[in-house]
């Protein structure tokens, strides 16, 4: 019986239990009205008549009680068996099944159910495939790469690894993924550097030494954020980092063969370039005798060229000197005054064949600087010798000093034709040049005086715009 039918009969027995107790409460009421009241057989029959409406009184009351208790709960029952199974589905229990047959109404809710769940089944199984098979195609990626490559969230678990990782940090993959990065770097000293550099603007400039492939190697470090928009969202959201280890061993062996190299040779190169002008000096004694004009046109040529082969030299070795970390800085407390005036006098003969005129900006009080004098007058003096080659004639340079709270800062302006915006920072890069400069040069001068410059704790930045010249500034900390 259906719970349609339960209900109608539930309804139609009360109904008539309830037709019945007022039929016989009717017909009792003319009995007794027709009776008289002092009569003797009006008593029984009144009694007949409390006896049989208490009777059905009591049935009526049996039957809706046993209905209150029956009724409902045949009702409820499928009711909630759907409902529980709708929580299982929505807890991902996609094996679920109702049967709901002896429930007319809900047969056919019943088998689209379990036609729904079937099919939820079928397509977790197929996703989940899909998703290991794009697992292992990733993690195969992954450790097809020869770079060691580590992936962690935003809580810095580590997601992946792949085996290049592996070998240099000396770890299994079981002992690494899902762990904290944290607590695996108590115990690993490289993994403890790559986190705490983690956090770091700049990020590790330095290559890092490890001992891999049976050989001491050379890591450049780079740290990647990984960002994701979120289903349903519109904005980033931060979700990790990978950390990612370049190989660079076969470029710092170049490097370091390159450096010694060019060592060599220009330690080579000076013995000659001595000869060259010892013998320039013995010919332009006059002792020895006269040179006509065309033999002393000759004369300066050679001279101007010694001069510039040896200035060349010089950069070489002290770029030389940069790169192998030789470099030995004797710093003294020194006036700014004396390294102007140094490179000034340096630049004397240059500035009066150019004829530009130099201007000295000097203030009446200045702190002092703590620095090798020696390699910061080379530095301005530098600056200086560009300066004068890039003024045109009868043009005017300024160098000076001045002081912002602890900073004290030189500088060089001069008013020649600028350089363009887009090479102020390529022009402190080694051996680069600006396309289209006719000057004479090797392009080491502003490396190497940037290297001069930080090894001192200091920094060198141009201003320029393309017809307006250029400002070079040195800063100092006091």
């Amino acid at each position: 019986m259906n719970i349609k039918n339960k209900l109608f009969l539930g309804i139609g027995l009360l109904v008539a239990m309830i037709v019945m107790l007022v039929v016989l409460s009717i017909v009792n009421l003319q009995v007794l009205t027709a009776t008289e009241p002092d009569s003797p057989a009006a008593v029984p029959a009144l009694h007949r008549a409390l006896v049989w409406i208490s009777i059905f009184g009591a049935a009526c009351i049996c039957i809706g009680v046993v209905m209150l208790a029956v009724l409902p709960g045949s009702i409820n029952k499928p009711i909630k068996t759907l409902v529980n199974g709708i929580m299982e589905i929505a807890d991902h229990n996609y094996n679920k099944r109702l049967d709901l047959g002896k429930y007319e109404e809900f047969a056919e809710v019943s088998d689209s159910f379990n036609r729904m769940a079937e099919r939820l089944a079928e397509y977790q199984k197929s996703a989940l495939t899909d998703i290991i098979q794009e697992k292992k195609y990733s993690e195969a990626i992954v450790n097809s790469i020869k770079e060691p490559i580590l992936g962690l969230d935003k809580e810095r678990r580590v997601l992946f690894v792949n085996d290049g990782a592996l070998t240099v940090l000396n770890l299994k993959r079981e002992q690494i993924i899902g762990e904290s990065a944290y607590d695996l770097a108590l115990k690993n000293d490289l993994l403890r550097r790559l986190i705490r550099e983690l956090g770091q603007v700049d990020g590790n400039k330095d290559p890092l030494k490890i001992y891999a492939d049976n050989k001491e190697s050379f890591f450049q470090v780079k740290y990647i954020p990984i960002y994701m928009v979120p289903t349903g969202e519109k904005e980033q959201h931060y979700i990790g980092d990978v950390i990612s280890l370049q190989n660079i061993t076969e470029f710092k062996e170049l490097d370091s063969a390159k450096t010694t190299f060019i060592s060599t040779i220009s330690h080579e190169l000076k013995t000659p370039i001595s000869s060259i002008m010892m013998s320039l000096k013995l010919l332009e004694d006059s002792r020895i005798g006269s040179m006509n004009d065309e033999q002393q046109m000759l004369s300066k040529s050679i001279k101007e060229s010694t001069d510039r082969l040896l200035e060349i030299t010089g950069e070489l070795l002290k770029m030389t000197q940069v790169e192998t970390g030789k470099l030995q800085l004797n710093p003294k407390i020194t006036k700014p005054i004396e390294l102007i005036d140094y490179a000034v006098k340096a630049n004397r003969v240059q500035a009066e064949r150019f004829n530009c005129h130099i201007e000295v900006e000097y203030p009446e009080k200045i702190s002092k600087l703590f620095v090798d004098s020696e390699k910061i007058a080379w530095v301005i003096t530098n600056l200086l010798s560009n300066a004068i080659h890039y003024t045109k004639e009868n043009g005017r340079i300024i160098i000076g000093a001045r002081q912002k709270d602890k900073v004290v800062e030189l500088f060089v302006q001069d008013f020649g034709k600028g350089i363009d915006p887009r090479y102020h920072q390529s022009i402190f890069d080694r051996y680069f040049r600006v396309p289209g400069t006719k000057v004479q040069g090797s392009g080491l001068g502003l490396a190497i005086s940037k290297d001069f410059v930080e090894a001192h704790g200091g920094t060198i930045k141009v201003d320029s715009e393309l017809g307006k010249g250029s400002l070079f500034t040195i800063q100092f900390q006091v």
